[in-house]
């Protein structure tokens, strides 16, 4: 199937049988790893309810992981922490993240896309990078849904061991909570230390902006 009239979103951009869909989670977040999958959907795939993870809400991606799972011709999550994001930044880990997921797949991927305008090739596959691919291609939306469900479980579960940032409401994006947390308790090792945890760079970045208007 090449459109899905439901959901507008598309089945294929390369017409190979195996395309291979990838995309992420946690780019933005101030601690615990970047999550990616990659996703190779039949080709007659029809799933209305699939679309970008962001428009959904947590029941409905609960939902479709086990349809995404058992329907997938293959599937795999991956993930790099926080230690390597430190230290390659996190475009290089969002990349190697889904290099990673692609090495899992019981299927050799004919052809790539993945969600974004960044990517490095792998191995000797074509790869095609669209913007807002997850809300226009049917495995890139299940790749962002399998990414979304497994990161989530894992700050649910490192929420366990730290409580006081609320991770298992805010997944450890800058949420006033969780920056809140960081100044009262400090940093765990699971915290991205290369990340303007506190957003104190931010608000110098823009009060230096402001004053460079201000003198003219």
């Amino acid at each position: 199937m090449l459109f899905d009239d439901e959901t507008g979103l598309k089945g294929n951009f390369s017409k190979f049988r195996f395309e291979c869909g990838c995309d992420e989670a946690g780019r933005g977040c101030l601690a615990g790893p970047v999550v990616a999958a990659a996703v190779i959907l039949p080709l007659d795939f029809v799933c209305p309810l699939l679309n970008d993870s962001k428009q959904l809400t947590e029941k409905e991606r609960d939902t479709l992981r086990p349809i995404i799972e058992k329907e997938a011709l293959a599937w795999a999550v991956a993930e790099v922490d926080n230690h390597e994001i430190d230290e390659i930044n996190i475009l290089n880990a969002s990349i190697l993240a889904m290099h990673r997921a692609i090495d899992q797949l019981t299927i050799r991927p004919e052809f790539i896309i993945v969600d974004g305008n960044k990517f490095k090739p792998y191995a000797d596959i074509h790869h095609q990078t669209i913007v807002k691919g997850d809300s226009k291609y049917l495995s890139i939306a299940a790749a962002s849904i399998l990414a979304k469900t497994y990161r989530d479980e894992i700050m649910q579960q490192l929420h366990a061991e730290f409580p006081v940032y609320d991770w298992d409401k805010n997944k450890a994006y800058p949420t006033p909570k969780h920056r809140s947390g960081i100044r009262k308790h400090g940093t765990t090792s699971y915290h991205r230390m290369s990340y303007d945890l506190l957003g104190e760079r931010k608000a110098l970045a823009k009060a230096q902006v402001e004053e460079k208007k201000k003198k003219g």
